[in-house]
């Protein structure tokens, strides 16, 4: 698929030249990308500017956001630095007039996504959140199966996921302990295993929750310092789709491990089941099994044309790099052609307001509207 635009110059805020999201799944996958050019790069120094400028070819680097965003050659911003600060850069680059890609979640609550989303239709300008599971080939062949009646009659759905294994964290990703960050198992793990579902089978029409700290002391993973943990480390979601099918969700942490990631779709006809390795099915290779009737279901291949819809990512198959890829290569079509096949900001929002249906419901100890 070839976009009739030049090169999108693309800038990114948040890059480290050692670790981090930007430079194990952005980086890779916008050079794989013919239709796309890293231009400018924005850290938090001078220092690590420079560092992260000569660690990935890119000249142009700032230790200031705002002069990023003005730069003339830069159409899209990627944001990939830590929740609480997403709505001040994101803001910045749609006031600037750019198109955003920013990571997901899109801010550290509902309040927060409205009012990026309002910024950017008030803009005009095109947004992606990364919400990529949407993009995976198995996601896409799944909804093909179901448009063609593989399990007639979607009946009810269940979906079971850990989240973070063990009872330690490394120092940089201790934030996401304190529940106001934004940054945590409901929001992430949980999020992006909701949105895979939602995406798929339609939204809640209504939900009940039920939440937990199970572990309120976590480690740093090095140095034995114990974090007091106000993030919710075990939730549990059952409600009705609009479609009448009955879902439950169960995603936790466990020192022990368990059941990375199983979903299963049960029809009239029917039945699906998704596997990975954790509850993050827009980071782990996803496998599809089925079944139609009464029996055991049995593994079904991704038909090549899904996995090769955009050749030049073939190579980053099974890297985190490669669904960010595929959501970036479906943005440019998005920009060129006037479509929306990829989660703008609008679709960000309604996500957050499940989110926020599933702590009201877990305070209240009630159903509540989704």
């Amino acid at each position: 698929m070839t976009s009739r635009l030049s090169k999108l110059g693309v800038g990114i805020i948040g890059v480290s030249h050692t670790r981090g999201w930007a430079a194990a799944a952005h980086i890779p996958a916008l050079r794989a990308l013919p239709n796309y050019e890293i231009r400018a790069l924005s850290t938090h120094s001078a220092e690590s500017a420079r560092a992260a400028g000569e660690a990935f070819g890119v000249r142009k680097v700032f230790s200031n956001h705002e002069q990023l965003v003005t730069q003339p050659d830069i159409d899209v911003v990627a944001v990939t630095v830590k929740v609480p600060h997403h709505r001040e850069l994101v803001s910045a680059a749609l006031a600037a007039g750019k198109a955003v890609y920013c990571e997901w979640p899109l801010g550290r609550d509902l309040e927060d996504a409205q009012a990026m989303a309002a910024l950017a239709a008030e803009q005009g300008v095109h947004t992606v959140v990364g919400l990529q599971a949407r993009q995976a080939p198995a996601i896409e062949f799944v909804q093909e199966l179901l448009r063609d009646g593989y399990v007639g009659e979607v009946l009810s759905t269940t979906m079971v996921g850990l989240s973070v294994p063990g009872d330690v964290v490394i120092k940089p990703n201790a934030y996401m302990l304190d529940e106001t960050n934004g940054a945590n198992l409901l929001t992430i793990a949980l999020g992006h295993s909701l949105d895979t579902l939602n995406y798929v089978l339609g939204e809640f029409a209504d939900l009940w929750a039920v939440s937990g700290v199970r572990r309120p002391l976590i480690s740093i993973e090095g140095t034995g310092e114990q974090i007091v943990k106000t993030a919710a480390d075990q939730i549990a979601v059952i409600g009705t789709l609009t479609s009448g099918a009955i879902a439950s969700v169960h995603v936790r942490e466990a020192v022990a491990g368990g059941t990375g990631f199983l979903w299963e779709i049960n029809g009239t006809d029917g039945t699906l089941r998704i596997t990975a390795d954790a509850a993050f099915p827009e980071i782990y290779p996803l496998t599809v099994a089925g079944a139609q009737g009464r029996g055991e279901p049995a593994e079904l291949a991704v038909p090549a044309a899904l996995v090769q819809k955009w050749p030049t990512l073939t190579s980053l198959q099974g890297a985190p790099a490669f669904n960010v890829g595929r959501a970036y290569a479906a943005f440019a079509a998005d920009i060129d052609q006037g479509t929306h096949t990829v989660p703008d900001f609008a679709d960000a929002v309604r996500r957050h307001e499940v989110i926020s249906a599933i702590e009201r419901s877990a305070a209240l100890a009630e159903r509540v509207t989704a």
